[in-house]
């Protein structure tokens, strides 16, 4: 897990601090996420301390108070930074749905019926996934193999995308899947590939693209536990595909049938 400011900080500020400053400095090096959830009192409490040398310690770390501690971190978490923090009541299954509630509350169903009639009718479907992006857009890419042919997913291990890129057709259809912590490369991309033939499925902060993509895709992902969720954004890849599966036009196809006879004849599977 990235070491954060604060905790950064306490480790340059260490040598300088009180005997006082030190207790406080050892317990918040170990559990920093704790300033999130208490004050300068329970802090003071818990290190056996005073209220004025708890606000004395953050000061000396460069802050104005324990608030712009919490505010800082809360805004490392909302850009991605994977942070320590105690679920609530473990509700683990809530939160889970809340956050493919969340998600579809700002889905509409035309939505989901244009990306399923581009995915329907384009010659090809390419894919760009990096970091932990790159998992959901394989999923994507399996699920969709399901239903129709020429899915490509890229980049290609150990090769670069210039090539990929100058490859694709007018009639091709790029989906990229680009949530937080995404590098760099992802905004080249958008800015290379026509906005016709552009989907993007990302979290909240890939909302400063929306004008330049045919579709834009918000998936929740939370950010009251350390790693992120990608129930939402899998929630969302299942109900495009089985909605292509349940297509008029699918139905005309033997697909699923004749990968299945491949799977046999290869022996592949239990």
């Amino acid at each position: 897990m990235p070491k954060s400011k604060f905790v950064a900080l306490i480790s340059q500020s260490y040598q300088q601090l009180s005997p006082n400053g030190r207790k406080i400095a050892n317990y918040l090096q170990q559990n920093p996420t704790d300033v999130l959830n208490l004050s300068v009192a329970e802090i003071a409490q818990i290190t056996l301390t005073s209220k004025a040398t708890v606000s004395r310690f953050f000061r000396q770390l460069g802050y104005d108070n324990l608030q712009q501690v919490k505010d800082q971190m809360r805004q490392a978490r909302n850009a991605g930074m994977p942070l320590g923090t105690v679920h609530k009541n473990n509700d683990y299954i809530t939160q889970e749905l809340d956050r493919i509630r969340q998600t579809w509350d700002n889905v509409k169903p035309e939505d989901i019926t244009q990306l399923v009639e581009s995915i329907t009718l384009a010659s090809r479907i390419t894919l760009i996934g990096f970091r932990n992006s790159y998992p959901v857009a394989m999923h994507f890419r399996q699920q969709l193999l399901q239903v129709r042919g020429k899915v490509r997913l890229l980049p290609l291990p150990g090769q670069t995308l210039g090539e990929e890129i100058e490859d694709i057709s007018n009639d091709e259809l790029v989906i990229i899947i680009a949530f937080r912590r995404r590098p760099k490369i992802v905004e080249k991309l958008i800015d290379l590939i026509p906005k016709k033939q552009l989907v993007l499925m990302a979290d909240p902060s890939a909302q400063i693209y929306k004008e330049k993509v045919n579709q834009l895709f918000i998936c929740q992902l939370g950010q009251e536990l350390p790693l992120d969720s990608y129930s939402a954004p899998m929630s969302v890849i299942s109900v495009i595909c089985n909605q292509i599966l349940n297509s008029d036009r699918y139905a005309e196809q033997n697909r699923i049938d004749a990968i299945s006879n491949l799977f046999k004849q290869l022996d592949e599977l239990e």
